[in-house]
């Protein structure tokens, strides 16, 4: 009997012992537990009296933020920060920033930002800050290295790469040659825009006026020609012009030289000053005023239009008028407006620097030049059907 009170009683105590031998439970041994450790009580060697039953003592806080793993703060439970680009691009809205305490005066101000360029934008690469006024050192900063905006033109390559491999006075030769070829070359020039013949009422005729300039972009030698003829009879009047040109913009060409009358009629020189080029709407156009060795003055004006109807098919027209500021019998030239023409080509481009053409041609001498022509037998107007060929090389 003894022996059964003696077993029930020991078994009552563990009972009641093992929950809080649980809660005792040394968590200093686990990896990122730090516990305190309580001194262990010596074992009774007896065995324990029972005791009345008590409520189970509350388990320890563990701290978990000591554990590997679990790092865990008052961060983690706010929401993410806002960064200033994704609050400028409207994605979130950035918290306001804790006041700053004010600036004494013996801190230094700071630089002003660049209303262009954002520093929430230049930290996404969208734009480059401009420098800073301020004067900061710049010492062993030079070319591109420095700020944009401050930063000299880099000083021009004072070696060529390829004179390591040839010779220098080849290479200089050579790099002439390139520079001339990319805009200082000379080259030449001929055309005829008219080279046809006139057939007319009674008598036949022929024509031509041509051009050829040698030279550069802004300098030339110009050498201009015209003239007409009856069939049969040989040559009725006839021009050369020698002339500077020098460009005097990017369509037009001022130029001085001299004429020299040919042909049966008196001999006459004289200094030429004129201008050529494309006016508005590609109209070529030119002009001179002529200085005779006599003291005549005449002046000459002259036009055309290439009015494309296909890329080969072209309609030109065409008008000329010379004025003279006196009279001068001997060569048949009235004062004011002496004679004019107006001619209507149609040619046809074979290719770029052959076109054969047909046309009209309308000439009319008026006022005291119609006046000498009558009384040399001629006529003050005329018609002519012309064909003929425009080419150039």
């Amino acid at each position: 009997m003894t022996r059964t009170a003696l077993f029930l009683a020991g078994t009552a105590v563990l009972s009641f012992a093992s929950p809080a031998a649980a809660q005792s439970m040394d968590h200093s041994s686990m990896p990122g537990m730090t516990m305190p450790v309580e001194p262990k009580k010596p074992v009774a060697e007896t065995v324990p009296v029972p005791q009345p039953q008590s409520e189970p003592a509350p388990m320890p806080e563990m701290d978990h933020g000591n554990m590997p793993g679990m790092e865990m703060n008052q961060a983690d439970t706010r929401p993410p920060a806002c960064a200033p680009e994704h609050a400028a691009m409207g994605h979130c809205t950035a918290e306001p920033e804790p006041s700053k305490p004010a600036m004494t005066m013996d801190e230094p101000a700071a630089a002003p930002a660049d209303p262009d360029c954002p520093p929430e934008h230049a930290k996404m690469g969208h734009c480059t800050p401009k420098a800073s006024t301020t004067n900061e050192p710049t010492a062993g900063v030079a070319g591109t290295d420095l700020a944009p905006g401050d930063a000299p033109a880099p000083a021009p390559p004072g070696n060529w790469y390829a004179d390591r491999v040839y010779p220098a006075t080849e290479m200089d030769r050579s790099r002439h040659e390139m520079m001339k070829e990319n805009g200082g070359q000379t080259t030449a020039f001929i055309s005829f825009n008219l080279a046809e013949y006139q057939a007319r009422k009674g008598r036949d005729g022929f024509r031509w006026d041509g051009e050829a300039w040698y030279g550069g972009d802004i300098n030339r030698l110009t050498i201009k020609s015209e003239g007409e003829g009856l069939l049969g009879e040989g040559i009725e009047s006839a021009e050369v012009q020698a002339l500077y040109s020098r460009a005097i913009g990017p369509y037009f060409n001022a130029q001085a030289g001299i004429r020299q009358d040919l042909g049966p009629g008196p001999d006459r020189t004289y200094a030429t000053i004129g201008f050529e080029g494309l006016a508005p709407y590609w109209f070529e156009v030119e002009g001179a005023l002529f200085l005779s060795n006599k003291g005549d003055l005449l002046a000459r004006l002259e036009g055309y239009y290439d009015q494309r109807i296909t890329q080969k098919l072209i309609l030109q027209p065409m008008a000329e008028a010379n004025f003279a500021l006196q009279d001068v019998p001997e060569t048949g030239i009235g004062s004011g407006l002496s004679d004019f023409e107006l001619g209507l080509r149609l040619r046809y481009e074979i290719v770029k620097e052959f076109a054969p053409y047909v046309g009209v041609e309308w000439a009319r001498k008026v006022g005291d030049t119609a006046r000498f022509a009558r009384t040399a037998g001629e006529d003050a107007d005329s018609v002519s059907l012309v064909m003929g060929v425009r080419l150039w090389f």
